[in-house]
């Protein structure tokens, strides 16, 4: 019930007797300040800058009736904590991706990617116009959080090596920083996967405390010069192929606003999500000629028979998460079919157009 028909129909008693029933309400005078913790450094490129964007957005168009501070990983809490944070009220926002739940919901991790699966185009429209958000908000309900897609990394580069890859022995030992569901392929591939945030991929590969990393692609890790701590630098991204970055928020925080700004929180994550694919396809183009032409980092594609190998563990990986409970086959359901479904249209539209152009 709106808060001026109540106090028509009920008079200043009722809505005293009320009060503490009702769900709070901010009236458009109201100034709130919230926070938005983030898995990423302060300040990262695309990354953390794409969340410094996205507590603008709301800001400006609120006309300052929220006001979006930001908190980069370890400022206010470690980034991996940043799903628990919003969920008990920390902070009212955070920005970073599924999969670094995968420990607290494991099913979390198709919103984000699954590997050789679909690419940024495909996952975003999935996500707004094939039932994936419902399924998503499904998902994160239990905990009182709500999800938005705020931002897409494109595909992403397989990484950056201490060791050759010719052939699929070369797996086996292999330590390697790689998250979500990719992390288990390479693991049953012989190798251990690590689960590290962003700050710590550089020391960790220059120390050889791991033998390779992956992050996202040229733009990013010139950032973070991950050139200067290793020999190889693989591709294609087989692991992360169009990884969806998130926006979670405080279920009461946001059912406690007025429509109109409920409306801006979720159009301001729809706004960051499409710019942020665009600036990383901007961008990757100079940072990958820069890597080459100015650093001479040998880049290489991975071997037909390690890429064959690796789809046919991610199948393995991919049908026993969605056999582990209802809600994990229920989302794979409904993603693998608009997969099969996207993937049909564009074999025979981008598919075919990328190789014939």
């Amino acid at each position: 019930m709106k808060r001026r028909d109540f106090i028509k129909k009920a008079g200043i008693g009722g809505v005293a007797a009320s009060s503490a029933a009702a769900p709070a309400i901010v009236s458009a005078k109201t100034k709130l300040k919230w926070k938005m913790v983030t898995t990423w450094p302060k300040n990262f490129p695309v990354l953390g800058t794409g969340a410094n964007e996205l507590a603008r957005l709301i800001t400006e168009m609120s006309d300052k009736r929220i006001s979006v501070k930001v908190y980069g990983a370890g400022e206010l809490v470690p980034a991996f904590e940043v799903f628990d944070a919003v969920s008990r009220g920390t902070a009212q926002m955070g920005h970073g991706a599924a999969y670094y739940w995968k420990g607290k919901i494991e099913e979390a991790q198709f919103f984000s990617t699954v590997q050789f699966g679909m690419n940024a185009q495909e996952m975003t429209a999935w996500l707004y116009h094939g039932g994936g958000m419902e399924l998503w908000e499904e998902t994160y309900a239990p905990f009182g959080v709500l999800p938005a897609a705020a931002g897409n990394t494109t595909v992403q580069m397989a990484g950056w090596f201490n060791k050759e890859i010719n052939s699929v022995a070369d797996l086996k030992g292999l330590k390697m920083r790689i998250p979500g569901l990719g992390g288990e392929v390479l693991r049953r591939a012989g190798g251990t996967p690590v689960n590290l945030p962003g700050g710590e991929l550089f020391t960790s590969l220059k120390t050889g405390a791991i033998d390779a990393t992956e992050w996202v692609g040229p733009y990013n890790d010139l950032a973070f010069g991950l050139y200067k701590a290793a020999k190889y630098y693989y591709y294609p991204g087989w692991h992360e192929p169009g990884t969806t970055l998130e926006a979670v928020i405080n279920k009461k925080a946001f059912e406690a606003l007025d429509k109109d700004l409920q409306s801006i929180v979720k159009n301001a994550c729809r706004m960051v999500n499409q710019d942020m694919s665009t600036e990383f396809t901007a961008k990757n183009n100079a940072a990958l000629d820069t890597l080459v032409n100015k650093y001479k980092v040998d880049v290489r594609k991975l071997p037909d028979d390690v890429l064959g190998k690796l789809k046919g563990l991610s199948e393995e990986v991919v049908t026993e998460l969605a056999g582990k409970n209802e809600a994990a086959k229920k989302i794979y359901q409904s993603y693998d079919k608009f997969r099969k479904q996207v993937m049909a249209w564009h074999d025979i539209s981008e598919k075919i157009y990328f190789n014939v152009r």
